[in-house]
């Protein structure tokens, strides 16, 4: 295994957890817009993880979209009702993301955690290497 190969693999990871972030953050950043009963509501983002092709690391697969017809919430007095009082509303869930954040930012933190310890142990070797 090559020297380096550590900090290249939790890079790796580290990117997949960011697009998850950045993922959750949309959801709930959208999650009480609301749109017409004839519009799609804003899908929810999932992120998908998979091996990374060279078999080091991961890589985002793809991103898969929610239901478009979220949930249909009788607002008379919004300007976006229809004629029966309705609009429709994205169907996330805050405390379903909150988690997701939490589990996201965790994996993040710890990717990169894993490549500052790598770094301190080759400096350490590098250390070591000039004083013999």
């Amino acid at each position: 295994m090559p020297t380096f190969d550590s900090i290249g693999i939790a890079a790796t990871g580290a990117t997949t957890y960011r697009k998850w972030l950045d993922a959750v953050s949309d959801n709930i950043s959208n999650m009480n817009d609301a749109v017409s009963t004839s519009s799609a509501a804003f899908q929810q983002r999932f992120v998908i993880a998979q091996p990374a092709a060279d078999g080091n690391g991961v890589q985002v697969g793809g991103i898969v979209l929610g239901d478009p017809n979220g949930r249909v919430v009788y607002e008379p007095n919004n300007p976006l009702a229809d004629k029966d009082g309705n609009v429709r509303y994205p169907d996330i869930d805050l405390s379903d993301q909150m988690g997701q954040l939490i589990m996201a930012q965790r994996g993040y933190q710890a990717n990169l955690s894993v490549v500052d310890r790598a770094r301190d142990a080759y400096q350490a070797a590098l250390q070591l290497g000039r004083n013999a």
